[in-house]
């Protein structure tokens, strides 16, 4: 019973990270192209990069909510098929 549920914990961080990487990975991006070009332009206001990697992580989740539905969908079938008493 312990491995199972253990099984099922694993999967879900799995999920969230499999999630949640595309729009990081986009946030990532995004924050490291504007303080590179701030850097180049001496421009040094604090807030300048929040707003385009706002709207890219927002645009990048917008692109993809099909398929983050989906695989959420997919995930709570699996949990309400999944039986505690059986294991299967």
């Amino acid at each position: 019973m312990d491995l199972e549920a253990i099984d099922v914990v694993r999967d879900a961080f799995m999920l969230m990270l499999l999630i949640s990487a595309p729009i990081l990975i986009v946030g990532l991006v995004v924050g490291l192209v504007v303080s590179v070009m701030q850097a180049v332009t001496q421009i040094q206001e604090q807030t300048l990069v929040f707003v385009p990697k706002i709207i890219a992580m927002v645009g990048v989740t917008i692109a993809m909510i099909s398929w983050i539905t989906v695989k959420m969908m997919e995930f709570s079938a699996e949990m309400f098929s999944w039986s505690p008493v059986t294991g299967s």
